[in-house]
């Protein structure tokens, strides 16, 4: 049996060394599926009585002590700050068709805390949400140079449902952003996948939003299945691992980001064919069954974190977020690939072999800076470097 307050006691105490003050101002929490979540909020209640607390359901988490991806898992991020350098919005209620109408809000609430804050952490439901939107939504009411990093919520890679928490209460449809203004402060995102395109192109023929109706005529969600070998009975958590969908990239950024392709994922599909994109996707789009290529994924890796530590100039950072995409972890690899390309990541940010503060998830999907501007992501491994300037 799952003991959700004991687990987030040992984090809290592993955070700030057992018999230590545990209080702070902030406390980010991922679990998956199998806690109590409500036990897991009123505990850290318990334990940071002044703290705001944010968090999500996810598919694995990974930390300082690495990586894992059972139904009992948990980790946080806690943080304290100076007065006004930490501000927190939600909104609840988010949608593919209100995201941007949600995300504005979401700006606004963290304008009116600090109109000096230079990122944002942001985390939202992984169904049935336009992330796309979400971002046009923030920058509206802060900048584009606001850099927005952050991962959507997942459960255990049913796309059935996915939760999200706000201080004392858990959500279902909610979206969160805690907005950062220490100016000492700045943060490096980059993200990568290492999928190939294949095969001939599907066209979106009719779509609303992020609901893709038809493609090539007929129903999304009967093509995409007969594309895959699937049966259209088949549900999104069949299709998850195999089924990463690939739009092409302009040619400006194909370089950067090591791939011709950007990639997305169905999180949701109704019984009528209608299948759920994550982004916005407008008639005429064409989208491309995928593969992995694990030589493709391990070299882009590298070449992902010798570009942060670049930029990071010598610097070790004093904390690292991440979010990876759930099926780049046990649903496509065996555990020596999954735990080798963490230590991909961790090493080369860790200092005489320690690894700073790490707050990592397997969700639905990625924010992280793209061609200097902010992206959505899906399938790939999206790091979060924050270090001192």
């Amino acid at each position: 049996m799952v003991n959700s307050k004991r687990a987030i006691t040992e984090c809290m105490e592993a955070a700030f060394g057992e018999g230590q003050e545990t209080d702070c101002d902030l406390v980010v929490i991922y679990s998956s599926m199998g806690h109590n979540f409500q036990d897991l909020l009123d505990q850290a209640r318990t334990m940071a009585p002044g703290a705001r607390i944010a968090g999500a359901s996810c598919c694995g988490i990974v930390g300082k002590e690495g990586v894992s991806e059972s139904m009992k898992d948990v980790a946080i991020m806690a943080v304290r700050g100076a007065p006004g350098e930490i501000a927190v919005a939600h909104v609840d209620g988010i949608t593919g068709s209100n995201s941007y109408e949600k995300s504005q809000e979401l700006g606004r609430q963290l304008n009116a805390q600090n109109p000096e804050i230079n990122m944002i952490y942001f985390m939202a439901s992984g169904i049935d949400i336009a992330n796309d939107q979400c971002i046009a939504g923030l920058e509206s009411q802060l900048s584009p140079e606001v850099t927005i990093f952050g991962a959507t919520s997942a459960d255990n890679m049913k796309g059935v449902i996915s939760f999200q928490f706000m201080d004392d209460r858990v959500f279902e449809h909610s979206a969160l952003a805690i907005g950062f203004a220490d100016p000492t402060l700045e943060v490096v995102t980059r993200a990568t996948h290492g999928f190939l395109a294949t095969g001939e192109a599907m066209v979106v023929t009719r779509s609303e939003g992020n609901r893709i109706i038809e493609l090539n005529g007929r129903p999304a969600w009967e093509l995409y299945t007969e594309r895959l070998g699937l049966p259209v009975s088949a549900t999104c958590g069949d299709t998850i691992p195999v089924g990463a969908l690939a739009e092409e990239l302009p040619d400006s950024l194909k370089e950067e980001y090591g791939n011709d392709h950007i990639l997305r994922v169905v999180t949701r599909r109704d019984d009528d064919g209608v299948m759920y994109y994550t982004t916005d996707c407008p008639e005429g789009t064409r989208l491309y069954l995928t593969v992995r290529d694990e030589e493709l994924i391990f070299s882009e890796m590298n070449k992902m974190m010798e570009w942060v530590v670049e930029q990071g100039a010598g610097r070790t950072p004093v904390a690292v977020f991440h979010a990876d995409c759930l099926a780049r972890g046990r649903f496509l690899f065996s555990k020596v690939i999954k735990d080798e390309l963490v230590h991909c990541m961790q090493h080369p940010l860790s200092n005489e072999g320690v690894v700073p503060p790490w707050l990592g998830i397997y969700g639905f999907g990625e924010f992280a800076r793209l061609g200097r501007a902010n992206t959505y992501h899906n399938y790939t491994t999206a790091i979060y470097a924050l270090y001192r300037r």
